[in-house]
């Protein structure tokens, strides 16, 4: 439900009485470092928490407003979605209450409260101008309808309403949507006797004690020993929520600030990604060269960002993050150090070329939900492995077959190559069971790429399953056929006839060998076509006889179901050698007809 949204993180010019604001509200100083109390501004990022009249437990993330400490307001802000945003009356619009603002903005957040601090300093007059002045700033923003409240953490004027306020946010915000857990690690020390604990914004999906779970980007696993939430060991969390993991078989020094934990093997980081971004609302563009830094989650990476169409671009970071379609990022520009931009990352694995049919795909994710992305990223990819489209776009894999998901497109385009591959196959050999498996083998792949699936290996052969299971084709382990192809024997009815007629009668106990029958005159399609539809019995590859020859050996099977046959008892039963009576004793055994024991053999109980 809304009410599970428990973290709201600050925002706002330095020395607006944000840190002052949080300690009012929950008896907590935000402020953990000697040298934020010496200084009087909060330098990292300070946590407190409370129990709203609701019954809601609120938690705060409070972070620094000096414009040199931006970057840790990022981590701070970046995996949240609500906010209490900070302007300081006597003061009023500063330029950090505008980058924040600004950052807010490309951030997307879900709402928030605007706290007008220090309203003991000033008259009503001035208080009514800056109230003016705020609503002015935040006209057309995310902040646009967020409540406007005078506060004084000096005497506590208003702070009830601004608790009831942010009762009320955190009771309309939207529910967070479905989605793999991911635990933004922003602080992360050692505890005595516990080891190493790392701390950051959970969302997602929940958390246990005891659970197993990866630290990314760099791919360790480790153990959850204990977690906490406000200082409250519990055993399962769930989000939005802040968390403390402490975590077994991981040392201090091999995590830190902009690292996420998560489920093993859900996340696939990445360094190369495509984004809809837009600049701040005081630029006219995002400098087309420089060099910027991107923040994502709590993560602060060295980026290059290249155009697309807009409003899309490529980004390529320094180090790989772990981001998720749909996820929000800021970037910032180095050498001026200031906020130009930010938007919403589209695909976390983008084909090399960007070339206009993945620009197509861009502007149709921008626009979907969460619940299409997996069609878009198969119909695009032509057919993509079920594994990654769950790291590509955390949702199920639509339709999977052998471990493939296959465009509409694909299926279509290699249904048909294949059909008239058959089809041309079938009139021109009629009496063939079907193709070779390779070259129908190779239609397919060669139709699945036109279509635009990649060359894969295993990929032909799933298709081709996919085939056989709409009935399309029967497929053997060494031909293929059309389902209603029919070996023609009827059109061939004389040569048939002449080779009974040559195995047959007196010919029966000692028919002439394959080589014997090409070299008189039957053709040997007639001869394997003939086999296959069991007109004659093919006991070895170079000996066919008439069914009525494998009937009598049969019967006499039976008929020494006590003591069984051995192949001298077969040769002098049938009248013929052991030319023939010793492939014919070993075909029965291999069709399941007869059990040999010694050098005997007794028919099989079933």
């Amino acid at each position: 439900m809304s009410g599970e949204l428990r973290v709201i993180a600050t925002a706002g010019h330095v020395d607006h009485g944000k840190s002052s604001l949080i300690t009012r509200m929950t008896g907590i100083d935000p402020d953990r470092w000697a040298e934020e109390k010496r200084r009087g501004l909060t330098i990292d990022l300070g946590y407190a928490w409370c129990t709203l009249p609701s019954g809601r437990e609120i938690g705060f993330v409070d972070v620094p407003g000096h414009e040199r400490f931006v970057g840790n307001m990022l981590a701070g802000v970046g995996p949240v979605r609500l906010v209490l945003f900070v302007v300081a009356a006597d003061e009023g619009w500063k330029p950090q209450s505008e980058e924040h603002l600004q950052i807010l903005d490309v951030l997307g957040v879900s709402g928030g409260v605007v706290a007008l601090t220090k309203r003991d300093l000033v008259d009503e007059e001035t208080l009514a101008i800056a109230t003016d002045e705020v609503l002015d700033r935040v006209a057309g923003t995310v902040l646009s309808d967020a409540p406007v409240i005078p506060v004084s953490a000096e005497t506590g004027a208003g702070i009830d309403r601004l608790v009831v306020a942010l009762d009320t946010l955190l009771a309309t915000a939207p529910s967070p949507e479905p989605a793999r857990t991911r635990l933004f690690v922003d602080r992360v020390f050692t505890i005595k006797g516990a080891g190493t604990v790392a701390t950051g914004t959970l969302t997602g999906g929940c958390l246990s004690a005891s659970q197993t779970v990866e630290a990314y980007p760099l791919g360790r696993r480790t153990r959850v020993r204990g977690l906490q939430t406000h200082k409250h060991d519990e055993s399962r969390v769930c989000p939005v929520t802040r968390v403390a993991a402490n975590l077994t078989g991981t040392e201090r020094d091999e995590l830190a600030r902009g690292d996420v934990l998560g489920e093993p093997g859900a996340w696939r980081p990445t360094t190369v990604f495509d984004v809809a971004i837009r600049p701040v609302r005081d630029l006219e563009r995002i400098p087309a060269r420089g060099a910027f830094k991107v923040y994502a989650g709590a993560a602060e990476v060295d980026a290059k960002i290249r155009p697309l169409d807009e409003p899309f671009a490529r980004v390529r970071t320094a180090k790989p993050l772990v981001l998720d379609v749909f996820d929000r990022f800021v970037v910032r520009e180095s050498g001026r150090q200031r906020t130009v931009g930010g938007g919403t990352v589209l695909d976390v694995g983008p084909p090399r070329a960007a070339d206009p049919r993945h620009r197509s795909f861009l502007a149709r994710r921008a626009a979907a939900t969460g619940e299409e992305l997996p069609d878009l990223l198969v119909e695009e990819c032509g057919a993509v492995r079920a594994e990654d489209v769950v790291l590509l776009t955390g949702g199920e894999p639509p339709d999977p077959h052998d471990g493939w998901c296959v465009a509409p497109a694909v299926r279509r385009a290699v249904r048909d190559a294949v059909r008239d591959l058959l089809s041309d196959f079938h009139r021109v050999q009629p009496l063939e069971e079907g193709a070779p498996l390779g070259v129908v083998r190779q239609a397919a792949g060669d139709a699945a790429r036109r279509a635009g699936a990649p060359r894969a290996a295993g990929l032909p052969d799933t298709l081709l399953d996919l085939l056989a299971s709409e009935g399309s084709i029967v497929r053997t382990s060494t031909t293929v056929r059309l389902a209603t192809h029919r070996v023609a024997l009827e059109e061939r009815a004389d040569d048939v006839r002449t080779l009974l007629e040559r195995i047959s009668g007196e010919h029966a106990a000692q028919p002439p060998s394959v080589k014997e029958l090409l070299r008189a005159g039957i053709p040997r399609d007639v001869i394997d076509a003939a086999s296959r539809a069991g007109t004659v019995i093919r006991i070895s590859p170079e000996l066919v006889v008439a069914p009525s020859l494998v009937e009598r050996a049969t019967a006499l099977v039976r008929q020494h179901a006590a003591d069984g046959v051995t192949v001298s008892m077969l040769r002098e039963a049938l009248g013929t050698s052991r030319r023939f009576a010793v492939p014919l004793a070993e075909w029965l055994d291999g069709q399941g007809i007869t059990r040999r024991r010694g050098d005997l053999r007794f028919p099989r109980d079933d």
